[in-house]
């Protein structure tokens, strides 16, 4: 854990920005939330509020799973 100083400094900003693009990889390369928060130290509830809006390319992938079972509607 940084210290008040420490994490106040460039390379505090440094370190929080690594973990941030790091859950944000795990989370856009499929890993499921709950493991990524647990890994984090986080829950799932406060992992997806801050990085739900940085999951992305997923879309495509879930619409032909949804597809392949026959569960989604037609629009």
């Amino acid at each position: 854990m940084l210290t008040p100083e420490e994490f106040a400094s460039p390379l505090g900003k440094r370190v929080y920005d690594l973990r941030h693009t790091c859950l944000t990889n795990w989370l856009n390369d499929g890993i499921p939330p709950a493991q990524v928060a647990e890994w984090a130290g986080n829950s799932v509830p406060v992992l997806l509020a801050i990085y739900a809006r940085c999951i992305s390319g997923h879309l495509r992938d879930l619409k032909k799973r949804i597809l392949a079972r026959g569960d989604l509607p037609e629009i």
